[in-house]
């Protein structure tokens, strides 16, 4: 039977996780409150989270906004442990996933078309307030409280390790692959950088039937984005001869890649029309060639997430299509070991921490 529950009486909750304290970006035990669970709330026992490169910038304050202590995470699932008395899309026992977002004013021109990852108040899953005053805090930790909203159903044919990284790394990728036309049969994607988002960029344009170009500064990452993920075509971005032979053949590229890189090749892989969308976040600005865009006609534009219809939508292609994250379950103890390799791009290709079995949580 669910256990529901009055906001108005539900008191705040201890929780426990790993949290930043300083710029340096090493997380240790950190004990904290969470909110208690109000009428549209459900409380989540959280199993396991993946770890995404912004992790990493906002526990070391890279992007200048951190706000310390930080618990890191959105790429949360979970187990349903309870429910507010006006939930109706969960019950107790259910799996769910939470995302980069937990909030948004769910008013304005945005929210009212499912976007409110564009909302101007929408509420990031840490490093963030809520409504209340009160501050957010991410998935490295034994237990969240989300406005059920804001929480995704988890179809159960899906490994749940493999399905938290694309509540962040996945959506990144399907929601700009949607919007710009570039999941249908017989298109041409370049994607650039075969990370945590680049992976899953590769499964969903195969899964529908497109051509696909990893474009890699990484020759050691051919023979596995060939055999094992399907990859058509892989070009080595320093290779002057190979882009030479690719330029104008891609309907559109998704750029993954986080670190500072030159745009000006990758605009002239496009068609005539051809569309390039930026979704890795670079600190540095980019220097961007404008010539080329205008004798082309070529698009250069940016994609933050995508909306919960949508971030469900894609968890459900994803079950139709057998697709999760290619991933490497670590200890909570590894964290700061595995935020270490996430800059140095040691892994393959997303770092899911198994929450519930290592983080030995006092309540």
């Amino acid at each position: 039977m669910s256990q529901e529950i009055s906001g108005a009486e539900e008191q705040a909750v201890k929780a426990y996780g790993w949290a930043a304290r300083d710029s340096s970006g090493v997380l240790s035990p950190f004990h904290f409150t969470r909110r208690g669970n109000g009428d549209n709330d459900i409380s989540m026992k959280i199993l396991y989270c993946g770890i995404c490169h912004s992790d990493l910038h906002f526990a070391k304050d890279e992007v200048g906004m951190t706000i310390y202590p930080i618990v890191p995470g959105h790429e949360i699932v979970g187990e349903v442990t309870k429910v507010g008395r006006n939930v109706t899309k969960f019950k107790v026992g259910d799996i769910a996933g939470v995302g980069c977002m937990v909030g948004s004013c769910r008013s304005c021109d945005n929210c009212t078309q499912d976007l409110e990852n564009y909302c101007p108040k929408m509420v990031w899953t840490y490093n963030k307030h809520h409504e209340d005053g009160s501050r957010t805090f991410g998935g490295y930790s034994d237990k969240i409280v989300v406005d059920e909203h804001f929480v995704v159903q988890i179809p159960k044919n899906l490994p749940l390790q493999g399905t938290a990284p694309m509540l962040c790394a996945g959506i990144t990728v399907y929601s700009p692959m949607r919007y710009f036309g570039l999941m249908e049969p017989g298109k041409h994607l370049g994607v650039v950088g075969l990370g945590g988002l680049g992976h899953m960029a590769v499964k969903f344009a195969k899964a529908v039937g497109a051509k696909v170009t990893v474009i890699s500064t990484s020759p050691n990452k051919k023979k596995e984005a060939v055999e094992q993920l399907g990859v058509d075509e892989f070009l080595i971005s320093h290779d002057q001869e190979q882009l030479q032979a690719a330029m104008g053949t891609m309907d559109g590229i998704i750029d993954t890649v986080s670190a500072a890189h030159p745009l000006l090749h990758l605009v002239g892989l496009l068609k005539t029309n051809g569309k390039l969308i930026l979704v890795g976040a670079p600190i540095q600005p980019p220097e961007l060639p404008v010539f080329p865009l205008i004798l082309g006609r070529k698009l250069v534009a940016g994609s933050a997430i995508g909306g919960m219809k949508e971030t469900q939508e894609m968890i459900d292609f994803a079950a139709k299509h057998n697709i999760t994250a290619d991933v490497e379950v670590i200890p909570m103890d590894y964290v700061n070991t595995a935020l270490e390799r996430v800059a140095k791009a040691d892994v393959k290709y997303r770092f899911v921490i198994d929450v519930a079995n290592t983080i030995k949580s006092p309540y």
